[in-house]
């Protein structure tokens, strides 16, 4: 999934530099928080309207990438 890169960015000056959704000031790492603790992709949208399923798409693709590159990297 390359198109995580059109939604996610990372900016020293929001969140200390941890990556985000573009126009918010959530990070991915919330996003996979709230899957890991049971939530649907609908309930997350409810709570941030700001969201969208490929947003939430984007931190997922963003964290499977990041992974497959630390697992090549050891």
């Amino acid at each position: 999934m390359d198109n995580y890169l059109d939604i996610i960015f990372i900016d020293p000056n929001i969140r200390f530099g941890k990556p985000c959704v573009k126009g918010t000031r959530i990070t991915v790492y919330d996003v996979l928080g709230w899957l890991a603790s049971g939530m649907t992709k609908q309930e997350i949208i409810q709570d941030y309207p700001e969201l969208d399923e490929s947003k939430i798409n984007a931190c997922l693709g963003y964290a499977a990438d990041r992974e497959h590159k630390l697992r090549i990297a050891s």
